[in-house]
């Protein structure tokens, strides 16, 4: 994988993982602060407490939340990329075996690069061959007729 593409996946790991602490730390927040008024209101000995004490159970909660959906996500993540990376080998190994090669580290590395220029070069060829296919007339509608 070369650096520009390992940059990319590593910027769209960091994207997956930052909106999952933010959510995480939302939703954990929302309870550890609905707790917290609940304990005030139910038990004299928290309501006794100071409200910097009480902000340090909100935000111990709030952060125990945004660790756990950060981590949650960025393991998703990992494994969705391990699958298709582990599929793309295998079909890798087997184009391999079958032009009698042997499916070395290299020889995949090699593989994954011809794959993925014949996909750009196939991406740069679909929409010039869309252009030059004439556009058919659309259907009158029912208030045309």
């Amino acid at each position: 994988m070369d650096r520009g593409r390992r940059k990319e996946e590593v910027d769209r790991a960091y994207e997956i993982q930052a909106k999952a602490a933010v959510r995480g730390a939302a939703q954990y927040g929302a309870i550890g602060l609905g707790l917290a008024a609940i304990a005030h209101y139910k038990w004299p000995s928290f309501r006794r407490q100071t409200l910097p004490f009480k902000a340090f159970l909100v935000t111990i909660v709030s952060v125990f939340g945004l660790c756990i959906h950060a981590e949650n996500a960025l393991q998703s993540h990992e494994l969705e990329q391990r699958i298709r990376e582990n599929s793309i080998r295998r079909e890798a190994r087997l184009d391999l075996a079958r032009r009698g090669l042997v499916a070395t580290e290299t020889e995949i590395a090699k593989w994954k690069a011809e794959q993925f220029a014949r996909q750009q070069a196939e991406a740069r060829a679909a929409p010039s061959a869309a252009a030059e296919q004439p556009a058919t007339a659309a259907p009158a509608s029912a208030s045309e007729q």
